[in-house]
């Protein structure tokens, strides 16, 4: 039980850590919004309770001394797994906080177009501008706090990760994969070649059909009479 919920906080933790990446290659760009700085905020904060609960269960399981020597090449391979996770998502962390202070959300647009449009328009104008500082005043608050709540979470994952190397030493180089890289691929390649020479075997040891062997005969004869035909002609003239 212990193993299979293990397998299943990684498998979270891997989904939540790819939408994160993903989430974190927009900022800066034409998509980039409040909506999005808060999606990566959730999404940070789920990978990070994630990543807090799988360790758990790993550090407990890695230092019971009566665990099979089966069942711990498990747990050592869910734990170099783990460690690659975290490490990816220190990473994509460390892009979001450089992107974020290099791309505020506050940070001053101007106008593309100017109309000119003046007087009985100016209250309602007066009014939109109003509106806007108040919006751009909310995303300066939201942008800076949140910053500075991605810099803490960065410094508490550094730590997670230099906290799981003390308290379990699992060097990534001494645990064994199950098959080698790119097996998966390699076995479906191999899968297809074997149907596809199967299926010329037969072709070739199959029995001759003879309706195509009498079609095969007289388009040959056709094909020498159109010939000569054309050599005679070719005399003739």
């Amino acid at each position: 039980m212990a193993r299979e919920e293990c397998k299943a906080l990684l498998d979270a933790l891997n989904r939540t850590t790819a939408c994160y990446h993903h989430l974190v290659l927009t900022v800066g760009g034409s998509a980039d919004s409040q909506n999005l700085r808060e999606e990566l905020q959730k999404t940070r904060q789920k990978a990070h309770e994630l990543a807090v609960a799988t360790g758990a269960r790993l550090t407990g399981a890695l230092r019971d001394k009566s665990l099979a020597a089966e069942e711990r090449a498990e747990f050592e391979r869910l734990w170099v797994a783990f460690s690659g996770c975290l490490d990816l998502l220190e990473a994509d962390m460390q892009r979001a906080l450089a992107l974020g202070s290099a791309f505020p959300l506050n940070a001053p647009r101007r106008p593309l177009v100017r109309t000119g449009v003046a007087g009985a328009a100016s209250a309602v104008a007066a009014r939109a501008l109003s509106a806007r500082s108040l919006r751009h005043e909310a995303e300066h608050d939201f942008d800076v706090a949140d910053l500075q709540e991605l810099e803490r979470e960065v410094l508490q994952v550094g730590e997670m990760i230099q906290d799981m190397e003390m308290k379990v030493n699992v060097p990534r180089w001494t645990v064994q994969a199950r098959q080698a890289a790119g097996a998966e691929l390699l076995s479906g390649a191999s899968a297809g070649a074997s149907s596809a020479g199967g299926m010329s075997v037969e072709e070739r040891s199959g029995p001759c059909d003879p309706s195509k062997a009498l079609a095969a005969t007289l388009f040959s004869a056709v094909l020498l009479a159109a010939v000569a035909l054309a050599v005679c002609v070719a005399k003739l003239s």
